[in-house]
């Protein structure tokens, strides 16, 4: 037995749509209802919803028979969060407010275990390994987590090109909300600049070969 085959992130890779739905209800009951409807992906918000770590991992629990692949939130781009999240059996993470690569690096090594990056060899301690019962899970772990990524300032945007072409990011989100007040349109992501360095940044992504 290995670590199970990221199929999100396949998707990505061979460019197949996926539907999904933001989930930050913060209920195991609400996002397993939500995993019966079909969605190929469920977002558990960290960032905005009131989930921590074991509501999280609840999450995760009521999702599992389900096709829907969970994809967590955090707070904040910081190497502890991620690897909580990472060892509670989450497989692909969307991190905030990415400014640079330098930031884009270090959360590609959070992801990976030595030597190739920093996550802590805890797998006889994790979910996500099954306790050790994953006799491969070290050795194949890396290769699938899905890692994406979140511009959304100016200061974001300026930097986009590096930070999508670091090796080990898999796509970029931009977050319109945000974006839209560090360029001086706060609530109104709609408005005319906004959208226009959306479609821009897509481009650039897309030029980058991410998803």
């Amino acid at each position: 037995m290995t670590a199970p085959v990221n199929l999100f992130k396949q998707a990505l890779r061979e460019g197949r749509p996926q539907i999904g739905l933001w989930q930050a209800l913060a209920s195991p009951y609400t996002v397993e209802i939500c995993a019966g409807a079909g969605f190929d992906w469920l977002l558990l918000d960290g960032e905005h919803g009131p989930n921590d770590v074991p509501m999280l991992l609840s999450q995760l629990q009521a999702v599992a028979p389900y096709s829907s692949h969970p994809v967590g939130r955090p707070p904040i781009g910081q190497t502890w969060i991620v690897k909580q999240y990472l060892d509670i059996g989450l497989t692909t993470l969307l991190i905030p407010l990415v400014d640079t690569a330098e930031h884009a690096a270090e959360m590609v090594k959070a992801v990976r275990y030595p030597p190739r990056g920093t996550r802590g060899i805890g797998a006889a301690l994790v979910r996500a390994a099954r306790w050790n019962r994953t006799p491969g899970y070290l050795n194949d772990a890396d290769d699938q987590i899905c890692l994406l990524l979140q511009v959304e300032t100016v200061e974001g945007l300026r930097n986009l090109d590096a930070i999508a072409t670091t090796e080990g990011v898999d796509g970029v989100f931009i977050g319109p909300s945000d974006l839209s007040g560090s360029m001086g349109h706060r609530g109104n992501p709609g408005h005319p600049e906004v959208q226009a360095a959306i479609e821009a940044a897509v481009a650039r992504v897309k030029k980058a070969g991410k998803a």
